[in-house]
C-alpha cells in the first residue's frame, strides 16, 4: 500500500505534490514573540464575537491603541457604535481578517532591539496600483471591488490598519483617512 502511495506522489500528473513550498517574497516569516502575543490575544477577542473581550489586549498597553474614536470615548463603545451592526461583530470580523495576512515590517527609530513595526495587512503599505496578481485577489478578498477602486482612485489605504510594535505594543487599529 505504501509502495502505490509513493509512486503515485512521483507521477508526472502531481507535480504540485514535488514543488517545495516557498514563502512569498513579502512574507517576513515567523513574528517576534511579544507580537504574536499580541496578535493571538486580538485574534482570541475576534473569535469571541463578543467586542468587550478587545479590551484585555487593550489594556495591556500602558499608553491605548490610537484609534479613530473622539477624544474621551471609549474605543470599544465607539467600534461597537460605528460597526453596521451595532455590536461590533464587522470590525471583530475585520480585525481576524487582517490578522489572517501577514504584515508589513516597517523600521520605527534608532532602538537596535524595537525598531520595527509590523502593520496588518501588508498590502497597507504597497503601492495599489503596482500589485501582483495574487496581491490583488487578497486586497478583494479585504475589501471588494468598489473599495479596491476608491483606493486606487485616492492612491492610498483607506481601510482597517492595525499596527504592533516588536516589543507587543499595540500601537493603532483604525481605518485610513
Amino acid at each position: 500500500m505504501q509502495e502505490r502511495l509513493a509512486a503515485a506522489e512521483e507521477t508526472p500528473s502531481r507535480p504540485a505534490a514535488r514543488k517545495k513550498q516557498q514563502r512569498p517574497e513579502d512574507d517576513p516569516g515567523p513574528l517576534p514573540v511579544p507580537v504574536e502575543e499580541m496578535r493571538q490575544a486580538i485574534l482570541s477577542a475576534t473569535h469571541t464575537g463578543a467586542i468587550e473581550d478587545l479590551r484585555e489586549p487593550f489594556d495591556w498597553n500602558e499608553i491605548k491603541p490610537e484609534t479613530a474614536a473622539p477624544a474621551g470615548e471609549d474605543p470599544i463603545a465607539y467600534w461597537k457604535r460605528t460597526s453596521g451592526d451595532g455590536n461590533g461583530r464587522e470590525t471583530l470580523a475585520a480585525l481576524a481578517e487582517i490578522l489572517s495576512m501577514h504584515p508589513a515590517e516597517l523600521p520605527l527609530g534608532r532602538d537596535l532591539e524595537n525598531n520595527i513595526i509590523y502593520v496588518w495587512p501588508y498590502l497597507a503599505e504597497l503601492q495599489l496600483d503596482q500589485l501582483t496578481p495574487g496581491q490583488e485577489v487578497e486586497l478583494l478578498r479585504l475589501v471588494g471591488p468598489a473599495e479596491a477602486k476608491t483606493m486606487r482612485e485616492k492612491k492610498k489605504w483607506t481601510w482597517w490598519r492595525l499596527t504592533i510594535g516588536a516589543d507587543g505594543t499595540w500601537h493603532s487599529f483604525k481605518k485610513g483617512e
